[in-house]
Formats: structure tokens, sequence, C-alpha cells
């Protein structure tokens, strides 16, 4: 009740507080913040499905007092966290930002490596030195970045999330800093890329132990039931489970991560200097939970009501901190996920999870036999996507295109209705058809050679649980919203797609668009000048 009526008060001032003109600039300082929310796996059909449960003040923002768009989908097959992320903060498909998956093949390195992997940085914080992260594979730049060259450094970026990538990429190569866990401690940590060393007050919050409060708690669902609880227990590694996977999938962690984002505005003085800042904040909790337990359970219902009232106190505390008249705060998603397969095929539609660990194993097989070969390792499969070892068919004299027609042909004998190859995909070699510009939209040359499958619907790839990182439309389709002076509160029903959020927030600031930015200013959901909409209200031209 209180949270409510703090809302109903902060509404109520706002006309007294909005006597700023409509127009605005980054170099000014007008607006002092700009906030974008991104809420990994979370499904585009989510805010209508939950809407009469939404309280006031979370998501209602967006709903009822801002722009929300419902038909906003990627226009890309690659729909993991790494490159939704890019995609959200440089405008560009992986064509155009080179994220083409979570990880990836190095052939330099003969192993996996990570999006944002960096042999020349160290962690800042956690208890061992390993190597660390930085938007060093980015070949593009980000709303940040364009933020920051505009104000000449003025404006102040950070970005925050519990997962390396989701942080780092945001952020952009400029970023005063980026935040992410240590996954066994919880304890929050960056990379020798932004700072020597933790910021007192991040050491200061490292030190008090803030992880405490959120283990041994039970999550209880708005009717009280105990969904599950955050005891110490043995992880699937058999060693003791760390925060990340305890923690990590429940409402807890997004408590967590917004009492840091609450510091971090507070101690890096967000929103109080000569130009436009930007945060970055991405929230881990639903995609950690989404992929054990699908998104139409009650598990799910519960994270994305506790996430509403958790988003009402954020934005309350934005409102008192910076004032809601001089913030503008966007709301969109990395990527969707599939239905459960299990829960699929009890409806008679078909489904499938196909175990990727086997299908790996059996292709690395049946390509050493095909080509009298001792090496089993021919193939490393993120399904589905292949990943080749490009120095183990030159072993044996197979070239690109060859390998990866091989590598094809195998994905679709194990079940995959197509595939696209990196070599096709770099000749623009696909069919001029929705599906086809997805994957020209998703290839990179970033990695070794790779080999993108097109599953059948409601595959998966995971043995049990469900996934993402399909063409489809529960893994394209994202909401996007937009809370803030410049824009026409309503639904908008429009085509729209992720790479549209960073060239509105561009155009609005009065700064260039990130480098390869190919999205579309959203004109309809934009507040007319105060001129002329006196001139409309006149029946002026």
């Amino acid at each position: 009740m209180r949270l409510r009526l703090s809302w109903i008060v902060l509404f109520l001032l706002l006309p007294i507080v909005c006597s700023r003109a409509l127009y605005a600039s980054a170099y000014n300082g007008h607006p002092k913040l700009v906030v974008v929310i991104v809420i990994d796996q979370f499904r585009g059909d989510y805010l209508e499905r939950y809407r009469d449960q939404f309280g006031e003040g979370g998501f209602r923002l967006f709903l009822d007092h801002g722009a929300y768009f419902t038909n906003c989908n990627y226009d890309y097959a690659n729909t993991r966290t790494a490159p939704g992320h890019a995609t959200l903060f440089t405008g560009a498909y992986s064509n155009g930002h080179g994220i083409v998956d979570n990880e990836w093949w190095d052939p330099q390195k003969r192993r996996m490596v990570t999006s944002v992997d960096d042999d020349d940085t160290k962690n800042v914080g956690a208890a061992e030195e390993k190597t660390s992260a930085s938007p060093h594979n980015l070949q593009a730049d980000t709303l940040g970045d364009e933020l920051k060259l505009a104000t000449q450094g003025k404006s102040r970026v950070f970005a925050v999330s519990l997962k390396d990538r989701a942080a780092v990429i945001p952020g952009g190569f400029a970023a005063n800093g980026a935040y992410w866990i240590e996954p066994n401690s919880g304890k929050w940590i960056t990379s020798t890329y932004y700072r020597s060393e933790l910021p007192k007050w991040v050491a200061d919050f490292n030190a008090s132990n803030r992880t405490e409060k959120y283990w041994n708690r039970e999550w209880k669902d708005p009717e009280g039931h105990t969904l599950r609880d955050t005891a110490h227990r043995v992880g699937k590694n058999g060693a003791q489970a760390g925060f990340y996977e305890v923690v990590g999938s429940t409402p807890f962690a997004n408590d967590y991560e917004l009492e840091f984002a609450k510091e971090l505005m507070v101690y890096e003085r967000m929103g109080t200097g000569s130009a436009t800042d930007l945060l970055a904040v991405s929230l881990s909790a639903n995609d950690i939970l989404g992929h054990q337990v699908g998104p139409d359970t009650p598990e799910m219902r519960s994270m994305a009501l506790a996430l509403d009232r958790q988003l009402a106190d954020f934005f309350l505390f934005l409102g008192h901190q910076v004032g809601l008249a001089n913030v503008w705060i966007a709301l969109s998603a990395d990527h969707g996920v599939s239905s459960l397969p299990d829960a699929v095929k009890k409806l008679h539609i078909p489904a499938a999870n196909l175990g990727a660990d086997k299908v790996e194993a059996q292709m690395n097989g049946a390509i050493a036999a095909k080509l009298f070969s001792g090496s089993k390792t021919f193939v490393h499969l993120s399904y589905p996507l292949a990943w080749l070892d490009e120095n183990a068919f030159a072993a044996v004299h197979i070239k690109e295109r060859d390998a990866e027609d091989l590598v094809g042909k195998l994905m679709e004998q194990s079940g995959l209705r197509a595939y696209y190859t990196k070599s096709q995909l770099a000749a623009g070699e696909a069919p001029r058809t929705v599906m086809g510009q997805q994957f020209l939209n998703s290839y990179s040359p970033v990695g070794s050679w790779f080999v993108m499958g097109v599953p059948a619907p409601y595959t998966v790839g995971s043995a049990r649980g469900t996934d993402h990182g399909t063409p489809y439309q529960y893994d394209t389709h994202v909401p996007l919203g937009f809370y803030g002076l410049p824009f026409q509160t309503g639904t908008y029903r429009t085509h729209a797609e992720p790479v549209d959020m960073v060239a509105t927030l561009a155009s609005l600031l009065g700064i260039n668009a990130p480098t390869h930015a190919v999205g579309r200013v959203l004109t309809e959901a934009l507040a007319l000048p105060r001129s002329s909409q006196n001139a409309e209200s006149k029946g002026q031209p």
C-alpha cells in the first residue's frame, strides 16, 4: 500500500516538474539519466499474460504511462544472451556487431572461448586472479560509446549484471565501469580493462557480506506456497553449489543486483553531471530459472510478479534520487525461450529434447570414420550451431566449404530441417525469405568455421529443461517499452525490432547512432513538441 501511495504522489507531481520542453540534448544533460533494463529470457508475451496481476509502478510504468510495443522481434536466428545484448546496445545484428554466440571455437587457441574472454585482462575483486573480460570482440560501438564521444567523456556509463557478457557488452568500449558477480561467492567483480582495483564503495559492499541475507530463505509465490529455497547444497559438479547456482534462479538474485545498482547510482553520482549518463542493468535470474522450468510454470509467473514489485521499488528510487522527469527508461529482453518440450507434446504438438552432447559425439564419430582419421574432435556443438575445428579438417586436407557441408548434412541426419554454412552466409547465399534474412543477419566473421542448423520448432538441444537460440517467434519475440517525457503514452502494434531502441534514444539525445546501427526511429511513439501540439489543437497544418 505504501508503494502504491508513493507512486500516486509521484505521478501527481510530474506535471509540476515537467515544464521543460520535450526537446532534449545529451550535451546539456537533458535528460540527466537514461536507464536501460534488459531482462534475460523475458518473452514478449509475458507482459500481456500477467498484465492484470501487475501492481503500480513496475511494468505498468511502460504499459499505462509509457510507450509499449507489442510486436517487437529480433530479425536474426542466433537468439542467445551475448548476441542479444550486443544487438540491443549497438542497434545492429551479428553481421554488424560480430557477436554470433555466447562462445565459439578459437582456431588459434584451439579451444572454446566466450564472447568477452580477453587474455590481456585479469579479474579485479575475485579471490583468484583469472583471465577476465573486455568488449574487444565487438566490431561496432554502442550507445554508451557514442554518448561518451558526443560529450567528450563527460557522460558516465555503467553496466551491471550477474553475467560478465551481459555487463561488458552493454557497457561498450568506453564504459566507466562494468560489474558482474563471481559465481561462487556472489561478490561483485570487474576487469583490469576498466580499472586496477575495485572502487572503495564496491569493496565495502562486498566486505559487508550482503549475500548472506539471501541464503537459507524460502521463495514463496503470491499465495504463500513455497516454490524453492536457497539452502546450501551440493551442486551439479559434486562440489558445494555457489551463489549463482542456488540464489541465481530465485527473485532474491534480482533483489541483490538492484541493491547493488542503487549503491552504484549513489556513489558514482549518476544523473548529477552536466551531461546525460547511461546505466544498463541486465537481470539474469529469469534466464537461470527459465532454462530449468520453462515459461509456462508457477515459478515463472511468480518470478515475473516479484520482478514487477522489484522494478517498482527501483523506479521509485530513481524518482527520489534523480527525479522521473529527468530520467528516460527503456525495457527489453535479449531473447525469449521455447516452452518445455514435454509440455508441448501433451498438446499433441511435435517437440523434443535432443541431447546435444550425444549428437555431438555421434557427429564426431561419423566424421572420423568417413575421413579415416583417429581424431574424434572435429565439431563442438552449441545447438543448433556447430563450431568446426578447422585445424582438424585441414590435417585431413578438407577445405572449409566441404567441411561445412559435411557437418551440415550430418546435422540434417540428426533431425535438423536445414542448415546454413559460414561460407554460404559470407557470400550472401540464402533464400530471399524471412528466415533466409534472419540467417544472413546472424553471420559473423569471428571464430572458426561454423554451420547454423534450422531445428524443428520446440526441439531444443538440452537433454532436459528448455532453451532458446532459434529463429522462431517464441525466441525472437521480446518486449520493448519506453518511459519518459519524449514518449507518447500508448500501446503500439506497429512492427518494431530491438535494433530500434538505440536508434530512437540516439535521435532523441541529439547524438549519432552507433556505427553499425540499422534500426529506425520509432516516431509513432514520440510526443509532439508543445508548439506542434498547440498548432494541431487549433487546426493549423
